[in-house]
């Protein structure tokens, strides 16, 4: 029997943007599974603090230095192990901004304009009867591509992200199919690895935890400002004694986030029974205290040596500039950006035979719904679907015009966009394509 060879590690890579303190939500979503992550058997895990992002959101030079020392500290006090993982600051790594702009000049601008963030800004802009473009940067446009070339470059095959990332992670599929079309197999196509368990923490408000409503709840706070800001956490007016829901308690959403599956069925018990809003408060101050307050003492001495820090931050761009130059360098090479003596290199025969054909595309977006869209060979897109509520829905309509050609586009009217300077002409042609073969 033939030995299997090994399979090769899988890359976990996850990063966080500097533009504020860590809070209990960053510590649930991000920073404690990802901790945990990085201990599992034969993977390589890499971690960035995201301070070229920040740039796209916060204009505060003191503000983004003192994020970034607060969640370096933060990862490293929960128990991220630097010798273990590949750990850096995102600006230390020249290669992540050189394929951005690699990557820049194989994405097509309509790709961005469907960005989530691009079109939040845009239908503001509109509602507010402003030019569509009003306070959008370039960096905000392109943050996509960005984030695209800091998966890319380190080969990353799973990215862990919140449902509210996942379209970022097919555009960087996107890029990285482009790229391989154009110059050949260099990028890996990565994924988004969803943590079903874990729900985005309501804040003080009952609203997401973000630094943007102002509603956190600061990861290491002191023991009485931590206690203080729990016990501001907005309740309903049902006194002690009457039953409380669950369902929508931001504060027993947080409980739920720390406490294990007994503890979590013995507050909802004593919601049904019930507790008045001070003793439930007072239990969450003490479960998250629990788990918090063994790693505030670390979190503090961190910020009391940011030397110790940055020695970390510093071997780990060494660490991750060791695999990033050489494959920047193959890339260069690949885009024909070679010194002038260097032999120039043929596509195979098998490039050179294979012919770009059109291509359907199915995914989820953030309203919940299901989409799909037809790319010609070139990646221009030629029909947008509009939201079907369950998969099966949309499969089906792919595959009626995968097998019908033009003659399903009747049955679909009312279900299908077809861009301005499509023509009919280039719209059967695509889809004659798929007919042929299914036939």
């Amino acid at each position: 029997m033939t030995p299997t060879a090994p399979l090769s590690p899988q890359r976990f890579l996850t990063g966080i943007t500097t533009t504020g303190t860590p809070h209990l939500g960053n510590f649930v979503g991000s920073i404690r599974p990802s901790v945990a992550a990085s201990r599992l058997p034969g993977v390589q895990s890499f971690y960035f603090l995201a301070d070229y992002h920040a740039l796209i959101k916060c204009d505060d030079p003191a503000r983004i230095q003192r994020s970034t020392l607060e969640i370096a500290a933060s990862w490293l006090a929960a128990g991220l192990d630097p010798e273990r993982v590949t750990f850096y600051r995102q600006s230390d790594i020249p290669e992540i901004t050189e394929l951005t702009w690699l990557l820049t000049c194989v994405t097509g601008k309509g790709v961005l304009n469907r960005a989530h963030a691009y079109k939040a800004s845009v239908d503001k802009n509109q509602a507010a009867g402003h030019d569509v473009d009003a306070d959008v940067t370039a960096g905000l446009f392109m943050y996509p591509v960005l984030m695209g070339a800091d998966i890319l470059l380190f080969k990353a095959h799973k990215v862990p992200v919140g449902r509210d990332q996942i379209q970022h992670i097919e555009m960087a599929r996107d890029m990285a199919q482009r790229f391989n079309h154009l110059y050949g197999e260099h990028l890996v196509l990565p994924e988004a690895q969803i943590e079903e368990s874990v729900a985005l923490l309501p804040g003080l408000d009952g609203r997401k935890m973000s630094k943007s409503y102002d509603n956190t709840i600061p990861l290491f706070a002191p023991r009485d400002q931590l206690r203080k800001l729990i016990s501001s956490i907005v309740t309903d007016s049902r006194a002690p004694g009457e039953a409380k829901d669950t369902s929508g308690s931001a504060l027993f959403q947080i409980y739920q986030a720390f406490a294990s599956e007994p503890e979590t069925a013995a507050l909802r018990q004593a919601y049904a029974e019930g507790i008045g809003w001070g003793d439930a408060k007072q239990l969450l101050f003490e479960r998250i205290d629990r788990e918090v307050a063994p790693l505030r003492e670390r979190y503090q001495s961190l910020l009391d040596h940011p030397q110790e820090i940055e020695q970390w931050l510093q071997a780990g761009a060494a660490k991750a500039r060791a695999a990033a130059t050489p494959f920047m360098g193959q890339l260069r090479h690949a885009v024909g950006l070679r010194k002038l003596t260097a032999a120039p290199v043929l596509p195979s025969k098998n490039k050179m035979a294979k012919t770009a054909v059109p291509v359907f595309k199915q995914y989820r977006e953030k309203d919940g719904r299901f989409y799909f869209k037809l790319l010609d060979a070139d990646s221009r897109l030629l029909v947008q679907s509009h939201g079907f509520d369950v998969p099966k829905e949309a499969a089906l309509a792919v595959s009626a015009l995968q097998k019908e050609g033009s003659h399903a586009l009747a049955g679909l009217q009312g279900r299908l966009d077809i861009p301005a300077g499509v023509t009919q002409a280039e719209l059967g042609e695509a889809l004659a394509f798929f007919a042929a073969a299914t036939a």
